[in-house]
């Protein structure tokens, strides 16, 4: 799986020279954090075909795309947004929404729960749970953690501000850290590597660039 931002931005570009190699390296990249994402929109039971529908229209509309590797992460998440949004609409449920909470962006958080949560987000179970927060949180965090957007990516992709977005992942992580409760213990981000580049990261075995905890300011 690719770890480094740069290696990332090659493949899709080699992809959209239609080197079928290269979509197949971009694919295995995205698409476990792109399923992920869905998840939490549509459940399980219709998860992986409302992403390969995405990724139908990722392959059909590469051509299009323009951008490095974390542009194609926030354009791939839209694509894989929008289709689970039309999926819902067919059978007739929408996602709960929440409101915007940019005006709490400012205020103090507590920076120690919500990076044990972002440790525990290795587990399945950390990843269940993710479904049960409010449907605004539940984005925030995985486009924010598990697919790796940057704030103003994600915000983007769910059509709101910066600040909301931040302070959105910040609530649901902290609520996660509750729901985990204090047995939980660290599990590392092995599972859910981040994709952009490391800021002051190390390099694992495998070769997945690893960033260091996230604290509310990297939010």
């Amino acid at each position: 799986m690719l770890g480094d931002d740069a290696e990332l931005t090659t493949a899709v570009l080699a992809a959209q020279d239609g080197d079928e190699d290269a979509f197949r390296t971009v694919y295995r990249a995205v698409h476990p954090r792109l399923l992920g994402y869905v998840r939490t929109l549509v459940g399980d039971p219709d998860a992986e075909d409302v992403t390969s529908e995405a990724w139908l229209q990722i392959a059909r509309d590469l051509q299009r795309f323009s951008g490095d590797a974390d542009r194609f992460r926030g354009w791939a998440a839209r694509i894989a947004r929008n289709r689970a949004l039309d999926h819902i609409r067919m059978r007739g449920r929408r996602p709960a929404g929440g409101g915007d909470e940019s005006e709490l962006a400012a205020e103090p958080g507590d920076s120690d729960t919500a990076g044990e949560a972002i440790e525990a987000l290795a587990t399945g179970r950390t990843m269940r749970l993710i479904a049960q927060l409010p449907q605004d949180q539940a984005e925030a965090v995985v486009l924010r953690v598990v697919v790796g957007l940057d704030a103003k990516s994600a915000a983007r992709t769910l059509g709101k501000r910066p600040g909301a977005v931040r302070t959105a992942a910040h609530r649901g992580l902290k609520r996660l850290a509750e729901l985990l409760g204090p047995d939980a213990g660290p599990h590392g981000l092995d599972a859910v590597p981040s994709q952009r580049s490391p800021r002051e990261g190390t390099k694992s075995a495998v070769g997945v660039t690893h960033s260091r905890p996230w604290t509310q300011k990297d939010m």
